[in-house]
């Protein structure tokens, strides 16, 4: 077995990040001939497995969660690198209509029409959920809003309704689920819109550093830029 096959590592990341992330690991893989597992999990999720004691390679997560793994000794601050950042947008069954959302009164009078509203408990999910307090819809959003684990369920739960059913999330995973019965609307006005960064480090009990460390180098290239730009992670 050579050095190439030996040095496979292991990766837990944000899912928002998946569409363009599999792309870049495929590329990654050609080019270099290691191998790469990877695993999708939500940001909250990340932390408690890692703080739990699973072991991986690389993590790829919002800064913030990176950072809680710094403070418990899970990776080190040196060898971050950006990924890029992802927007909030709004998308609906693709048979249904297109709720108006160009303004912010026009947002949240369309949350109100809505039969139900549904977005998912990772990054993304956390800023709606502030956002509804904000803009004074919390109580009145709460009898009809379903929060699911990942995005995964909260798209199914719009393609197998047959309302009014609007769905929040990250914009490159709704651009990247139009194959499968969802219909991007469009992002949040720009006055509320908030986007959630992403970054890579290498993990501190990971086996495979070297090649944990080229992995992440390999996230900075132009070629992995585009094609994180390619599934609207800017």
């Amino acid at each position: 077995m050579n050095n190439m096959t030996r040095a496979a590592i292991t990766v837990l990341s944000a899912g928002a990040i998946e569409p363009g992330l599999v792309k870049v690991i495929d590329a990654f893989r050609r080019e270099t001939g290691r191998e790469i597992k990877v695993a999708f999990a939500t940001a909250p999720t990340i932390v408690k497995r890692i703080g739990g004691g699973e072991t991986v390679d690389v993590i790829i997560a919002p800064p913030t969660a990176l950072d809680e793994l710094v403070k418990a000794g899970k990776t080190a601050l040196v060898e971050r690198v950006s990924v890029g950042r992802i927007g909030v947008g709004v998308a609906v069954r693709q048979s249904a209509p297109a709720p108006r959302i160009a303004t912010v009164d026009e947002f949240k009078q369309s949350l109100l029409n809505a039969e139900s509203v549904v977005y998912n408990q990772a990054s993304t999910g956390i800023y709606i959920e502030r956002l509804f307090d904000r803009l004074g819809l919390a109580e009145q959003l709460k009898a009809k809003t379903t929060r699911y684990p990942d995005f995964a369920a909260v798209l199914s739960h719009v393609i197998k309704g047959k309302g009014n059913e609007i769905a929040l999330g990250a914009t490159a995973v709704i651009i990247e689920a139009a194959n499968r019965g969802l219909k991007f609307v469009g992002p949040l006005p720009a006055e509320i819109q908030n986007y959630t960064n992403y970054a890579a480090t290498v993990a501190a009990d990971g086996a495979a550093k070297e090649t944990a460390r080229e992995f992440v180098r390999y996230l900075a290239t132009p070629a992995a830029k585009v094609a994180f730009a390619e599934a609207g992670i800017e």
